[in-house]
């Protein structure tokens, strides 16, 4: 089928190649006609599926995605059933189940999870339920808000079928105790691996996304950072990208950052371009941004992904054309 968008490219595509030969201002026709393309789509073909995700853990989480990408699945299951695999994990104390706690000795999550069209839900301060990405597709599905938190989003997990557990495990609770002892408050340092974030293109072209979290450990009562947050920590404009973070989220809500990522795509820039954009911003903006990590992953519509961070030492996970590998990502600081 011929899309709209494939419509006009190809009708200027035949105009301005007949005009750049009998005048010059075809020729500059022709060339804001590559501009164009290269912001809106061309009609090469799209490199898909692809689903890329943040960290080592992200190399589970893609293995998870794409069961359904592969099956001719839906982005938005392949992300949310991608994540929940990591959420489940009480390993892992940066995400869901045996994250470590705050200052109090609570866990607290939070998440996002956006779809093609723009739909987007999200929810904050989260106790009891392993899987706050699920609850956050809850509320874009079920109900007309876009973020509940606390009490009102366990309340409304509970009504739909969640089962209430202790997210806070052995190992976690060791962790707080001994933190207990000087209670010194240090949200970055060697609690680095954090956020889980992920982003699918489909066979059927469409992108879609999600972000989720157990925050900074030993984090003030209450705290919400940018992965529940959309523009900050997600953002999905499936005309264009999708981008999502990870780091210290107090520094990426400051710039809407996943927002910014996507707007800089619109714009002309490929996706690693984008989010190496975001990072400087942050370092413009922001004079302490040497002493903590920030990081960006971004796709585009035509399968194109990149990354960008502050620090060495980010890596994330690309699922594509079979295959299933671990990536160092660039950064700014050397």
């Amino acid at each position: 089928m011929t899309t709209r968008r494939k419509f006009i490219v190809e009708t200027l595509t035949s105009v301005t190649a007949a005009a750049s030969v009998i005048h010059p201002a075809g020729r500059r026709i022709s060339k804001g006609l590559s501009s164009f393309e290269k912001t809106f789509g061309s009609t090469k073909s799209t490199n898909k599926p692809i689903v890329i995700s943040t960290w080592d853990f992200g190399i589970r989480a893609n293995e998870e995605a794409w069961k359904t990408l592969s099956s001719g699945g839906r982005a938005l299951d392949a992300v949310e059933k991608g994540v929940r695999i990591i959420e489940a994990d009480p390993k892992i104390n940066t995400v869901g189940y045996g994250g470590l706690p705050d200052r109090d000795g609570y866990v607290t999550l939070d998440a996002s999870i956006m779809d093609e069209n723009g739909n987007a839900g999200a929810v904050a301060f989260l106790q009891h339920i392993m899987h706050p990405v699920s609850v956050a597709r809850l509320i874009m599905e079920k109900t007309p808000h876009v973020m509940i938190v606390g009490d009102g989003a366990l309340e409304l997990a509970l009504a739909n079928g969640f089962k209430k557990v202790n997210l806070l495990t052995k190992e976690s609770k060791k962790a707080w105790q001994e933190w207990l002892k000087t209670s010194h408050y240090i949200p970055v340092g060697k609690y680095n691996h954090d956020t889980i974030g992920m982003l699918a293109l489909d066979n059927s072209g469409n992108i879609s996304g999600t972000c989720t979290t157990s925050g900074i450990a030993f984090k003030y009562h209450g705290r919400v950072a940018d992965s529940a947050i959309i523009g900050a920590g997600l953002f999905v404009d499936n005309e264009v990208g999708a981008a999502t973070s990870t780091g210290l989220g107090e520094s990426v809500i400051k710039i809407a950052g996943s927002h910014l990522v996507v707007e800089e795509m619109r714009n002309g820039k490929s996706p690693k371009e984008a989010c190496e954009a975001a990072i400087k911003r942050i370092a413009e903006k922001q004079k302490d941004y040497k002493t903590f990590q920030v990081a960006f992953i971004a796709i585009n519509k035509q399968g194109e992904v990149g990354s960008y961070a502050i620090q060495k030492g980010f890596q994330y996970a690309l699922y594509k054309n079979g295959e299933n590998k671990l990536h160092d990502s660039e950064y700014l600081i050397k």
